[in-house]
């Protein structure tokens, strides 16, 4: 197949699954290996940026998927009239935050360190498909777990988790200290 009809093939996957796809299920579609195929997609991702299209292709964990770009969101606007958007609190982005680093998270271990009931916060980022349930604890009653989506990935710009931020190990110190000292003054109330 010429290189043109390849790249119309991966377009047209990734146009009528609305979703991410796997790198390997594109490369078996257009029957190209991986590294091939992820060459191509690559150079499509360049050709949309330097052509200054309305789309371009993101990766995400080893799968790609078509959006919009962000810059053309005021005209998706005048046509959705309100295209879902919800703010992050800061409690919100906490919690997002924790099951970030420390995911699978249980809701008990998100409450211990944030020091309050995470219930609607949990829910939230759930109904946001910023989180989700990844399965259970292998534990007295069997606590849910919790993770990041791709939709966290997409709405933070990041192509795997490993391109999180990585933590200051003087900052983390200065944290349990802060929260042990909390944890004494409760106990001594």
């Amino acid at each position: 197949m010429e290189i043109e009809k390849v790249q119309a093939a991966v377009e047209a996957i990734l146009f009528t699954m609305g979703e991410s796809v796997e790198l390997s299920r594109i490369a078996d579609a257009i029957g190209h290996d991986e590294e091939t195929t992820k060459k191509m997609i690559h150079n499509m991702m360049d050709r949309y940026e330097e052509e200054d299209r309305g789309i371009r292709i993101i990766e995400l964990d080893n799968s790609f998927q078509f959006c919009t770009k962000k810059e053309m969101y005021e005209y998706l606007v005048r046509v959705a009239k309100q295209p879902r958007r919800y703010t992050l609190t800061d409690v919100l982005l906490e919690t997002l935050s924790i099951v970030a680093y420390k995911q699978p998270v249980t809701k008990l271990e998100i409450e211990k360190i944030r020091g309050v009931k995470s219930d609607h916060a949990v829910n939230k980022l759930v109904e946001y498909g910023l989180i989700e349930e990844t399965g259970r604890l292998e534990a007295p009653g069997r606590p849910l777990l919790f993770g990041t989506t791709e939709e966290f990935l997409r709405r933070f710009s990041l192509q795997s988790l490993d391109d999180m931020p990585a933590l200051d190990q003087e900052q983390i110190e200065h944290f349990k200290e802060e929260a042990e000292d909390e944890a004494q003054l409760t106990l001594d109330i």
